[in-house]
């Protein structure tokens, strides 16, 4: 499906609402997510049909030219396909017309994609991590949702409903008049819906383009650099010197208690068993709602926490300075992966990137992931070879400088903000010091004090750092599918 690309001075934006259906609408919503999923299945299996037919004429002995045509994948004809097999496959024969066309379209747009990255990814034309072949969706583990696109999808004048195609008039949770008013007055139109079934309730997303207003912030001059940890969740420090730091609320470790209690009662009843196929008992079901209520409370939780405080910090400054943190690579370490996970340091750069785009048309800076500023003193600029992670105080070689090594990394970040930026987007990469030998291929030398290279042995240089990742390319001659 082509990216929806709005019209100069809108944007496109989502509203999320919570539903309160009765149980004639969740049974429904529950067989529009199921019909996403069965339409999934059945394209995967389709198109995989063909790949396993080629495979086993290869075998014997069948010439390349001879072999059976691969299916494809798009979603106009993954369309055409299920429609001419819907009404004779016996799996959608009796029930495909109890649910909207677009139940169906979800799961085959979401097939054609998911065969999409996987081409891509074979071929080397996607970054990330290298994509498998797709597979079937569990109906015990399988996400739903459903998307529409077509239809009737409003919201209601009342502000407390929202009607959606073949499901009707359902109830919110909460008011939808910021919607509601923004339609109404032609600042805003619906694009599509999407309903989603998440930490135990249901949820309609309206995708939705509505023309920019930009708020001034209150201090556009401001500069502020943010440095995040396990402790202290952020230290802000701004251009004029001033320091604070907000401790991380640790939503998770407070509930660990009463998540231990929940799990020791859910390990005492007579759960599922896929051996045997043993189905759960009642009692393992009520304490298993039990103990995924007290997930759902602190995902809730954190989530409030987290938009609270870059909605403040989006508001206030008109730079914000951020490190590019590799938060992948940090919950490998098996004593901070609990605290980080909780924290959410990804979740607070994404948020504070759309929020300085969208509402504020403010400035984003991100600081390179191999400039140190923990190591710089904030002060006179020297920096150290080394900084162990149990050291909490900054004490600078150089000028003496005695500071908590958070503050003086929020001070070195605030500093950025008036720094060049460079040809990648990113501050702080520049190199002063002299090019030196990489002979591990290394690409990055935190660079020493003259204290500090007296003190090992006139060596300069810093931690040892990780390759330089390399991403090769493969351009196929032939557009061929990929086989198994």
């Amino acid at each position: 499906m082509k990216k929806f690309r709005p019209q100069p001075g809108f944007v496109v934006k989502a509203y999320r609402f919570a539903l309160n259906p009765n149980a004639a609408q969740e049974r429904a919503l529950h067989s529009h997510c199921g019909a996403a999923r069965a339409a999934y299945n059945w394209a995967v299996a389709w198109i995989e049909a063909s790949w396993w037919q080629r495979k086993a004429e290869s075998t014997y002995g069948i010439p390349q030219e001879q072999l059976t045509e691969w299916r494809p994948w798009s979603l106009p004809s993954l369309r055409k396909a299920f429609n001419a097999a819907k009404h004779t496959d016996p799996r959608f024969a009796h029930w495909w017309a109890e649910n909207s066309k677009e139940a169906y379209s979800t799961g085959l747009a979401n097939a054609s994609a998911a065969f999409d990255n996987y081409s891509k990814s074979k071929q080397g034309k996607r970054h990330g991590q290298k994509m498998g072949a797709p597979r079937f969706k569990s109906k015990r583990k399988a996400r739903l949702a459903c998307r529409f696109t077509t239809g009737t999808i409003r919201v209601d004048a009342d502000g407390r409903h929202v009607t959606l195609p073949r499901l009707g008039t359902i109830r919110t949770c909460e008011p939808t008049v910021k919607l509601l008013t923004r339609v109404q007055t032609g600042k805003a139109r619906v694009l599509s819906a999407t309903v989603r079934h998440e930490r135990g309730r249901w949820f309609v997303s309206f995708q939705v383009e509505v023309k920019q207003d930009l708020a001034r912030v209150a201090r556009p001059e401001a500069a502020v650099g943010i440095d995040l940890g396990v402790k202290t969740l952020a230290v802000m420090a701004d251009s004029t010197g001033e320091i604070r730091g907000l401790a991380n609320p640790g939503h998770y470790d407070r509930a660990r208690k009463q998540l231990r209690r929940a799990c020791r009662v859910v390990s005492r009843r007579q759960g599922p068993d896929r051996r045997t196929g043993q189905g759960p008992s009642k009692r393992w079901e009520k304490a298993n709602a039990q103990r995924n209520k007290v997930h759902h409370r602190v995902a809730n939780l954190r989530e409030d926490a987290l938009h609270k405080l870059t909605t403040s910090i989006a508001a206030e400054y008109g730079t914000i300075v951020v490190e590019d943190l590799n938060v992948a690579g940090m919950l490998r370490n098996r004593r901070l992966a609990r605290r980080i996970a909780d924290a959410g340091f990804g979740e607070i750069r994404h948020q504070l990137d759309y929020k300085t785009r969208q509402r504020h048309a403010t400035r984003l800076v991100v600081a390179n992931r191999w400039y140190p500023s923990s190591k710089t003193c904030s002060e006179c600029g020297a920096v150290k070879v080394k900084l162990p992670l149990h050291l909490r105080t900054y004490e600078c070689d150089a000028c003496g400088l005695v500071i908590d090594r958070d503050e003086n990394a929020a001070l070195n970040l605030a500093a950025l903000a008036a720094a060049a930026v460079t040809g990648t987007g990113v501050a702080g990469d520049q190199d002063t010091a002299p090019a030196a030998s990489k002979p591990r291929g290394a690409d990055r030398k935190t660079r020493a004090t003259a204290r500090s290279r007296k003190a090992t042995g006139g060596r300069a240089g810093g931690a040892t750092l990780p390759h330089q990742q390399q991403t090769e390319t493969r351009d196929r001659t032939q557009a061929e599918a990929p086989t198994l």
